[in-house]
């Protein structure tokens, strides 16, 4: 298997923690997928597994459900998860630092243990129909009157939402004022009144999108996280979180791929044509630029820096490895196609809405020159 991504001396105590998780992997073995068994049903059956031996949330505060340890701690158990093969940590990580920052006491007592333990599911409702990842271009709105607020739009690619119980929704709040400040984030219940989900069925057979329709939905409001105007940092956090490829467990699902790669490579040696072993060794070096890169947004992150827009950098970094790794993985290993039980296909099919989901690879180069680079806009 390729080295471990992550070096920063392995401090003795997440050494032990790693063999303590190995332990625990050895007696609690992945549960096996029922027939006809959903796969949102079946990763909530492992969350919850996981969750029991303590093992989700290790970098949220032990007084709201976590363990009080450390991102390299969750990072850690990560790539444990990956490196044999099992799904990872459920991803909620983002979701939960969320309401961490700006959610109330109460909010944080309340949501987070359940959300840990997998006693609520939680989806994302941000994207829209008409805005696409220009999230501050939204039309859904939320209309206070007292003590509620009546919500009116639609979201589009919420991911999971027929298996869900909330949604941490993005609505405007204030239509005069300016676009990035009027925007609210609720904890919506999908059980409200009003709430129509609608699954879409994707190219590789999924139907993890969805549709969402609010229509006069009463959020009380309670269930605002944050303040009025939160939504656009709130939202900004959010993403932040859920593109480090460290935390999510990504370059450790690359790293299996890479070493496949490479050992096709050696046993087909002068079998592979010129033109392709030139597109592993891309994939290589593209893997180990976002090991590096996802090192020091680690050691940032240890250091107390707060994500911030640097996570475009990681977020095409990763689609930029995803997408090659897994279309030079077919040319390699064609037989993928005929193999029902081979993975390949559907991670290539996956892989081709990397450069959209989370921002797409536009909206990130923008936030880039923008706010990273500070280059002027154009005109």
């Amino acid at each position: 298997m390729t080295d471990t991504p992550l070096d920063f001396g392995d401090p003795a105590e997440l050494g032990e923690l790693r063999r303590q998780f190995r332990t625990w992997l050895a007696e609690h073995p992945l549960p096996q997928r029922l027939p006809d068994e959903p796969v949102p049903t079946f990763l909530h059956r492992w969350h919850r597994l996981l969750h029991s031996g303590g093992w989700v949330g290790l970098d949220v505060p032990q007084q709201y459900g976590g363990r009080g340890l450390s991102t390299l701690h969750q990072v850690a158990i990560s790539e444990e998860l990956a490196a044999c093969g099992a799904p990872g940590v459920p991803r909620i990580g983002y979701l939960a630092h969320a309401i961490l920052e700006f959610g109330t006491e109460e909010q944080r007592k309340t949501l987070l243990p359940r959300m840990l333990a997998g006693d609520d599911v939680w989806c994302q409702g941000f994207s829209e129909p008409g805005a696409g990842s220009d999230l501050a271009g939204m039309t859904t709105t939320a209309d206070r009157h007292g003590d509620h607020y009546l919500v009116r739009g639609q979201k589009l690619w919420t991911s999971y939402a027929q298996y869900s119980d909330l949604c941490l929704l993005l609505a405007r709040t204030d239509r005069s004022a300016p676009r990035h400040s009027s925007i609210s984030a609720f904890a919506l219940p999908l059980s409200r009144t009003g709430v129509t989900v609608r699954p879409l069925r994707a190219a590789n057979g999924d139907d993890e999108f969805c549709e969402l329709f609010l229509d006069d939905v009463r959020v009380e409001a309670s269930e605002l996280v944050g303040a009025e105007g939160d939504g656009w940092p709130l939202a900004m956090t959010t993403v932040s979180y859920e593109r480090n490829a460290l935390d999510t467990g990504h370059i450790s699902r690359y790293g299996l791929v890479v070493d496949r790669l490479r050992r096709a490579v050696h046993d087909r040696r002068g079998q592979l044509p010129d033109g392709l072993l030139s597109e592993v060794g891309q994939c290589v070096v593209d893997y180990e630029v976002l090991v590096a890169h996802a090192r020091r947004r680690t050691a940032e992150h240890l250091d107390g820096q707060a994500a911030g827009p640097e996570s475009s950098v990681d977020k095409l970094l990763m689609t930029r490895t995803e997408q090659r790794l897994y279309e030079t993985a077919l040319r390699v290993f064609p037989e993928a196609l005929l193999v029902e039980s081979d993975e390949l296909f559907g991670e290539y099919l996956y892989s081709r809405a990397a450069s959209v989901y989370g921002g797409t690879s536009q909206i990130q180069r923008n936030i880039i020159a923008k706010r990273v680079l500070r280059l002027p806009s154009a005109g």
